[in-house]
């Protein structure tokens, strides 16, 4: 096999494998968003923190739980501009 159709098989082979990492991360990123609109639902209409009740007041679990939807909400910002 020629180097460059085997560099550009393995360039091939990692853009693949790079897409389907994005749409993982892209999936975990829209479920963490949801759970949080979900929660501020429930805040604005029944005034009940689905959050703190699961994981206790201000725990350090409740707050990895709003740190990681504010990251997948920034996250998701990138999705609005890609191409798809």
């Amino acid at each position: 096999m020629n180097k460059n159709l085997k560099i550009e098989y393995n360039n091939d082979k990692n853009k693949k494998r790079r897409k389907q990492y994005m749409k993982i991360i892209d999936t975990i990123a829209l479920v963490l968003i949801i759970i949080g609109a979900i929660n501020w639902g429930l805040i604005g209409i029944f005034n009940f923190n689905l959050v703190e009740t699961l994981f206790g007041g201000f725990s350090i679990l409740s707050r990895i739980v709003y740190i990681l939807v504010g990251i997948a909400g920034l996250w998701c910002i990138r999705i609005i501009f890609t191409d798809k």
